[in-house]
């Protein structure tokens, strides 16, 4: 993983705040890995970000971007006529305008003919890919050819080894267990389905991407409890990255941070993290 990406995941500090006198206490708290004012007894939902989080972010990085980006030309020329398809490329077209409105200097875009513009969409969608865009007609791109890739089996699923004792536990217990990632709702089932321990979909009750709105943005998180319906302080949103963390405690839910790589920590040497599921709602 490119060490800027996990950087801009992690953010530069962690205020001291972060998961103190935000996270709502009562007679019933428990304490999850070093974590403490954790409300067990009001949480009935449980929001999990997926990179970095339930996955590797190794896997992401690593295998499932490096796929989409060898397969975008072929897929492309193969569903060119394809309307949703051609719908997603005329979005990206959109995106490359804002961007080089911006100043971030895109690859050049040409419309003259059919495969100047083929090209050039093969050549922004990389462009976007490299740069860990979160454009949801991008990440919509990138669900369907990964479809292809999971229905090959060229690729497989992913989640940490603890991800489906903690689905089996919180099932139990009578918990919702919903997914918010960046990736698309259709890429994040097809993860979930294919895993080596199984299709883990079974446990997962409701999936949400940035059709909701940007995973930093407290808005998003109002309309994930609405959809719901519960109200923000029934949520336990566990994430690796500190500014989503900021945002569902914006609106009132609870939230832990996730640090899962085995010589990180959390920024700035805060100690409230968890490193594992193992203890996040225990029996």
């Amino acid at each position: 993983m490119d060490p800027a990406l996990h950087q801009q995941r992690s953010g530069p500090e962690l205020r001291a705040c972060l998961l103190g006198p935000q996270i709502h206490s009562a007679a019933n708290r428990g304490e999850v890995a070093g974590v403490s004012l954790i409300d067990e007894s009001q949480i009935r939902v449980i929001l999990l970000d997926i990179e970095g989080t339930t996955t590797p972010v190794d896997f992401v990085y690593r295998t499932l971007f490096p796929y989409a980006t060898r397969k975008l030309e072929s897929f492309l020329r193969a569903h060119s006529q394809d309307p949703e398809i051609h719908s997603l490329v005329q979005d990206l077209r959109s995106q490359h305008d804002l961007d080089e409105r911006d100043g971030l200097e895109p690859p050049g875009w040409l419309d003259n003919t059919e495969e100047a513009r083929l090209r050039s969409s093969v050549a922004y969608g990389q462009w976007l890919i490299v740069r860990d865009s979160k454009c949801t007609s991008l990440k919509s791109l990138q669900g369907k050819i990964w479809q292809q890739g999971f229905a090959s089996r060229e690729l497989r699923g992913e989640v940490f080894p603890d991800v489906p004792v903690a689905f089996e536990r919180w099932q139990r217990q009578k918990r919702t267990i919903c997914m918010y990632s960046s990736g698309s709702v259709l890429a994040q089932q097809l993860l979930f389905r294919t895993t080596t321990s199984g299709d883990l979909t079974p446990y997962i009750s409701a999936f949400f991407d940035t059709h909701v709105g940007a995973k930093t943005e407290g808005g998003s998180y109002k309309k994930i409890a609405a959809s719901l319906s519960y109200a923000p302080h029934r949520f336990l949103f566990i994430s690796d990255a500190v500014k989503e963390i900021e945002g569902a405690l914006s609106v009132g839910m609870q939230a832990i941070l996730c640090v899962r790589g085995p010589g990180d920590a959390p920024p700035h040497g805060q100690d409230q993290a968890i490193h594992s599921f193992d203890n996040v709602l225990p029996d």
